[in-house]
């Protein structure tokens, strides 16, 4: 009876531990929500897209997200445990509360949170707002336009000889990496305006950061040899009422005048936004050539009067946490006058002078619109985008010739030119994280252009050109992390077509089919290293300039045109670069090989219509190749002294065509230049420029070593919000162009325009000053969509 006892109880305390074994919870399946909503203490406002974190006891992050438009934010999933709760935002403090998971406690509402705007941080950001600084990003070179003396108190073109790779030519061609080929886009979209054209037209001011894509992947548009340099307008997304006004007045012997105004308003789902930049300016540019031979001296003088007005307005539409619409627009109003005077003089006096009079009177107006509409899937990441964009081109131009002197032969003429060019760009695209370490991107876009241009002249026949291009292309890029190695590959499917009409009849047509592909491969042993190799296969498609067969320009002796069959050049490029994080700074380095195919350049032959006259147009020439080698550093050697330095070779095998001889040279450009900020007190720095380029051979003309020293200072007042700057550039007066050559005659030459200038400027920044960043794609303007997931 006993032992019936013993069993019986045994089996009731192990039925009954059964029992609570059953009944009790396991401890991996109690789960929870932490929910609650930010707002700005001061302003009583949702705070949309904090940062919100869950921090196990190792501070290791076990779950988190962003706070919507709304401000509200939920957490769910969350197991069993003690949390700690951090909530960032940047310029505020940072939130932190403890937090348990638990069977009582599982739905946690931690309600209201009210962060709070911290001094400290916001100075930070109003110190790297006001000075320019240089990013090295995966596929990029950033740099975000301060304002300093090398971006104030003029145009864009006026700054670019300051950004590293970069260099601008007596007539404000642009050139990357020693190569003319470069695309130009604005706020991530092209234009139809010559690169020349356009940066004289930006005021400085109007300029939010520069970004330099030398090896683009396939995603990217492919033309343009040397790579895409995007220019960033303002576009204010702060919470409230917002602005920021400069004035500028820049003088040598004329003055310019600068201005600009960024207005946003940012509420709930709506936020709207300007900017206006006047640009009116007087400058003068002189020069000379010398033909040795003949003696005789071909002496320019010209003054240009013009006047620039930039528009920019958007609107951003958060309909919800999944949708978003924007639209904007870019009105670029100009108004030229130029008056300038050529004067051929006879050393010898054994002939009569001549002197050719310039009257140029032109306008245009570049107008660009733009929707945009972002559907996000509900996984991070995931999302499709369809962007159209617009763009329409108006100019016109009267011109007035007159010459005095000369053998009687010259006579006077007007020419009316009429251009219109329009650029319709439809792009699709999709972005789908396959997984935490993949993923795949996928888009298609048609880019349709139209060009008409309408020429009437008192002297020359009249002609009508019309060139029509149309292009359409499919992208795939597929990308992987593979914890210290990461790769992206990539291809660009494109069907290309073009038609030339000139006075009713069609002078060329070609339809090509092409594949760009790209890949890219980075490797990073630690925090402080990073390696990357790239390759990329670009195109560089004839400007309208280049394949227009109306006279561009003309003086006495040298007429200009271009040549509608040329065919386009395509190049592969590979690239190397290293970046070096170290105390106080960084160090990057890289190295670059490109390949060209059917290479455009000018050539100058001789004009069968004019004694000693040539014409100077374009053509393919023979395969060619290209390299170069880059070093930039940004460092800060104490808390009162900091700079930007950067130095710059390019090699490639020039090819030309002179008088009928074929000509090649071996051309080598180097450029340094060093950007020195010294703080004299928390409100006044000081800073010095300092740029050099060095000789450069080419197929006609040898070109002179010159350099440049700028000088500015800076103060800040009313606690930030104002800032006063003086500039004195070019100070010992040494930025000319100077050039010699003996093909296909001996000569030598000079230009220089008003460089040596005074610049004063007022700035006052106004409004409540919360960074609320918007989520808003621009194509070529987007810093992860060219190295994938790197």
């Amino acid at each position: 009876m006993k032992t019936i006892n013993q069993k019986t109880i045994v089996l009731f305390f192990l039925s009954f531990w059964c029992l609570i074994l059953t009944a009790q919870p396991n401890n991996e399946a109690i789960v929870g929500t932490i929910k609650g909503k930010v707002i700005d203490k001061n302003l009583k406002q949702p705070i949309p897209y904090a940062t919100v974190v869950l921090n196990d006891g190792t501070n290791k992050i076990i779950s988190g997200g962003i706070s919507t438009e709304n401000g509200d934010f939920l957490i769910a999933d969350v197991p069993k445990g003690n949390y700690t709760l951090k909530i960032q935002f940047i310029g505020y403090s940072t939130y932190s509360q403890p937090i348990e998971i638990s069977k009582k406690s599982k739905d946690i509402d931690v309600g209201t949170i009210a962060l709070e705007e911290t001094a400290e941080s916001l100075d930070d950001v109003t110190v790297v707002a006001e000075r320019t600084t240089v990013e090295q990003k995966i596929d990029r070179k950033v740099i975000n336009v301060g304002k300093d003396l090398t971006t104030t108190g003029g145009t864009a073109a006026e700054i670019m000889n300051n950004i590293p790779s970069v260099n601008v030519d007596q007539d404000g061609n642009i050139a990357l990496r020693g190569n003319q080929n470069v695309r130009i886009l604005i706020d991530g979209k092209p234009t139809n305006m010559t690169a020349s054209q356009l940066l004289r037209q930006i005021p400085s001011t109007s300029i939010k950061k520069i970004e330099l894509i030398t090896n683009p992947s396939a995603k990217y548009n492919p033309e343009g040899m040397s790579g895409i340099i995007n220019i960033v307008l303002h576009k204010n997304s702060n919470i409230g009422f917002n602005g920021n006004i400069n004035l500028g007045v820049n003088w040598d012997k004329n003055a310019r005048f600068n201005s600009s105004i960024d207005l946003n308003y940012r509420a709930g789902k709506v936020n709207l936004y300007g900017n206006y930049g006047a640009n009116i300016t007087k400058n003068r540019n002189a020069g000379f050539v010398l033909r040795e031979d003949e003696n005789y001296l071909t002496d320019f003088t010209f003054l240009d009067n013009n006047k620039s007005h930039l528009f920019k307005a958007g609107l951003d539409y958060f309909i919800n946490d999944r949708n978003t619409i924007s639209v904007y627009t870019n009105q670029n109003l100009f108004d030229g006058l130029t008056s300038g005077t050529t004067d051929i003089v006879f050393l010898n006096g054994n002939e009569n002078d001549l002197t050719q009079d310039l009257l140029s009177d032109s306008d245009n107006l570049g107008s660009t619109y733009n929707f945009d509409y972002k559907h996000d899937f509900k996984k991070e990441g995931h999302n499709i985008e369809l962007e159209i964009d617009y763009n329409v081109f108006e100019s016109d131009s009267d011109d007035d010739f007159n010459f005095i002197g000369g053998n009687g032969s010259f006579t006077n003429y007007n020419d009316l030119i009429d251009n219109e060019r329009t650029n319709t760009t439809i792009n699709l695209d999709y972005v789908n994280p396959l997984s935490e370490s993949t993923k795949l991107e996928l888009g298609y876009e048609t880019r349709l252009r139209r060009t008409d241009n309408d020429y009437r002249s008192t002297l020359f026949p009249n002609s009508v050109y019309s060139y029509d291009r149309d292009i359409h292309s499919f992208y795939a890029t597929y990308g992987k992390n593979l914890e210290k190695w990461s790769y992206q590959l990539g291809a660009r499917f494109e069907s290309y077509q073009v038609e030339a009409v000139f006075n009713g009849e069609k002078v060329f047509e070609d339809e090509i089919f092409t594949v760009y592909p790209s890949a890219y491969l980075t490797y990073k042993p630690g925090e402080k290293d990073s390696y990357q190799l790239s390759y990329s296969r670009r195109v560089d498609r004839p400007g309208l300039n280049q394949v227009n067969p109306i006279r561009e320009w003309s003086t006495p002796r040298i007429i200009s045109i271009g040549n509608p069959e040329l065919d386009p050049q395509f190049t592969n490029s590979i690239e190397v670069n290293y970046t070096k994080r170290v105390k106080g700074g960084s160090i990057t380095g890289g190295v670059f090989y490109r390949l060209i195919d059917d290479e455009i350049n000018q050539t100058l032959v001789e004009n069968p219509d004019v004694e000693e006259g040539q014409i100077l147009t374009f053509d393919n020439f023979d395969n060619n190749s290209a390299y170069g080698v880059e070093l930039s550093s940004n460092y800060k050697p104490t808390t009162w002294w900091n700079f930007n330095a950067s130095f710059d070779l390019y090699g490639q095998t020039q090819k030309g065509i002179v008088e009928g001889v074929s000509r090649e040279v071996d051309a080598v450009i180097y450029n340094f230049r060093i950007n020195n900020n010294f703080k004299a007190t928390k409100n006044l720095t000081f800073q010095i420029f300092g740029f050099y380029r060095g000789e450069q051979e080419g197929v006609q003309f040898k070109t002179k070593p010159f350099y440049f020293i700028n000088t500015g200072a800076r103060y800040n007042f009313m606690k930030g919000k104002g800032t006063a700057s003086v500039n004195f550039n070019d100070i010992f007066n040494t930025m000319r162009f100077r050039f010699s050559g003996d093909t296909p005659f001996p000569q030598s030459g000079r230009f220089q325009g008003e460089t040596q200038t005074i610049y004063l400027g007022l700035s006052y920044r106004f409004g409540s000053g919360k960074n609320r960043k918007v989520s808003r794609k621009r194509r070529d303007n987007n810093e992860k969509s060219g190295g994938g997931i790197l």
